[in-house]
C-alpha cells in the first residue's frame, strides 16, 4: 500500500464526495417530492394522474439508471436540450427514485387500516385532519425502512455519474488508475469515501426506526 500515494491524492476524494453528496442529496429530495405526489395519486385513485403515476413509477424502476443518464446527456441534446452533467445526475436520480420512494410511501399509506379511518370520519375530521392526524403518522411509520433502503440505494447508485463526465468519485477513482495505476490505494480511497458518506445515514434511519418502535408508532 502505498500511502504517500493516498495522501497525496486523497483531497481530490473529499471534494468528489462533496459533489456526490451534494447532487445526491438534491436528488433525493426531489425523488422524494416526486413519489410522494405518486402514491397521493394512487391512494385516492385520483382519475388520470392515477394512471400517469402508474406508469411513471413502472416506468422509473424498470430502466437502468445509466440509460436515463445517456438519454439525458446525449440523446437531449439531439432535440436542442443540452443539460450539464451536474443537471443530469440530478434529474436522473430524482427521476429513478421517484418510483421507488412512491412504491415506499404507497405501501405505507395503504397499511393504516380503514376502520381507523373511518372512526375518524364519524368523529368529524375532515380529509385533511384525518390524513394529518391519523394516516400520515401511521404511514410514515411504516415506510421509514423501505425509505432509508432508497436513499442508501440512491447513493449508491451516483456511481454511474461518471458515465456524463461528472467528476464523482468513481471518477476520480478510475482517472486515478488511469493515470497511475495505482488500483489498491485508488480503489481502497474509493470504498472509504463511500462508508463515510452512507454508513452514517444507515444508523440514522436506524435509529428512526428504533425510536419509532418503542413510541409504537
Amino acid at each position: 500500500m502505498d500511502w504517500s500515494f493516498i495522501a497525496r491524492y486523497s483531497p481530490l476524494y473529499v471534494k468528489a464526495a462533496a459533489l456526490t453528496l451534494t447532487i445526491g442529496a438534491v436528488g433525493i429530495v426531489l425523488a422524494a417530492g416526486i413519489g410522494l405526489l405518486c402514491a397521493l395519486a394512487r391512494y385516492y385513485k385520483i382519475p388520470l394522474l392515477r394512471q400517469i403515476a402508474a406508469v411513471y413509477t413502472e416506468l422509473s424502476r424498470n430502466t437502468p439508471l445509466i440509460v436515463q443518464l445517456f438519454f439525458l446527456y446525449f440523446g437531449l441534446p439531439k432535440a436542442g436540450i443540452v443539460l450539464s452533467s451536474e443537471a443530469c445526475g440530478i434529474i436522473g436520480l430524482a427521476f429513478l427514485g421517484g418510483g421507488y420512494m412512491s412504491e415506499s410511501f404507497l405501501s405505507g399509506l395503504r397499511a393504516v387500516k380503514r376502520e381507523q379511518i373511518e372512526s375518524a370520519e364519524s368523529l368529524g375530521l375532515t380529509g385533511a385532519q384525518v390524513m394529518g392526524y391519523v394516516v400520515f403518522p401511521q404511514a410514515a411509520a411504516v415506510s421509514v425502512p423501505a425509505v432509508g433502503a432508497n436513499v442508501i440505494f440512491l447513493l449508491k447508485e451516483t456511481s454511474v455519474f461518471s458515465a456524463v463526465s461528472l467528476a464523482d468519485l468513481m471518477y476520480v477513482a478510475k482517472d486515478l488508475i488511469g493515470m497511475y495505476y495505482n488500483t489498491t490505494e485508488a480503489l481502497t480511497m474509493l470504498v472509504a469515501a463511500y462508508l463515510v458518506i452512507i454508513l452514517p445515514i444507515s444508523v440514522v434511519f436506524s435509529l428512526i426506526e428504533r425510536r419509532m418502535r418503542r413510541a409504537g408508532i
